[in-house]
Order: structure tokens, then C-alpha cells, then sequence
């Protein structure tokens, strides 16, 4: 869901800004670090760029499908009163 590079980063920061002496407990406090930013990002009411860039084509399809419908409507409205 979530770019695991940018969750790297993060991880990395985090795990940088730490004293020294955590730092020195090495890779399980960076391994419970990303396991821990994995849960809480998670938790929020977000979608993937992937999710929203597909939904943002669909609405896009649609929105052309809905001019196309309104100038048809407005089309067989103006035959509807010529006659």
C-alpha cells in the first residue's frame, strides 16, 4: 500500500535520530521501528497512489460519458420542442 522506500527513509530517520545506546541494539529496534510506522500507517483511512490515480481515470471516463449523455438529452429536447 504504502512505498517502501519512502517507509525506509522513515525508518532510517527514525532509527538515526535515536541516542546511541538503542542505535547499539541494532537491527531488531530498526526491524520494530518499521513494523511499528507499517501498523500505524495502517490504521489510517488512506488508499494507495495506484488506488486513487485508477479512481481518478474512472471519474474522468465518466464525467465524459455524462457530457456526451447531457448533449444527447439536450439534442432530442431541442427535436422535442421543434415539433
Amino acid at each position: 500500500m504504502f512505498d517502501p522506500k519512502k517507509l525506509e527513509q522513515v525508518a532510517k530517520q527514525i532509527h538515526d535520530s535515536m541516542p546511541k545506546p538503542v542505535k547499539d541494539l541494532g537491527v531488531d529496534v530498526e526491524q520494530k521501528v518499521r513494523q511499528v510506522i507499517q501498523g500505524q500507517l495502517g490504521k489510517l483511512d488512506v488508499v494507495s497512489r495506484e488506488e486513487f490515480d485508477v479512481q481518478t481515470q474512472v471519474l474522468l471516463r465518466t464525467r465524459q460519458k455524462l457530457t456526451e449523455m447531457e448533449k444527447k438529452l439536450a439534442d432530442l429536447e431541442a427535436k422535442l420542442s421543434d415539433k
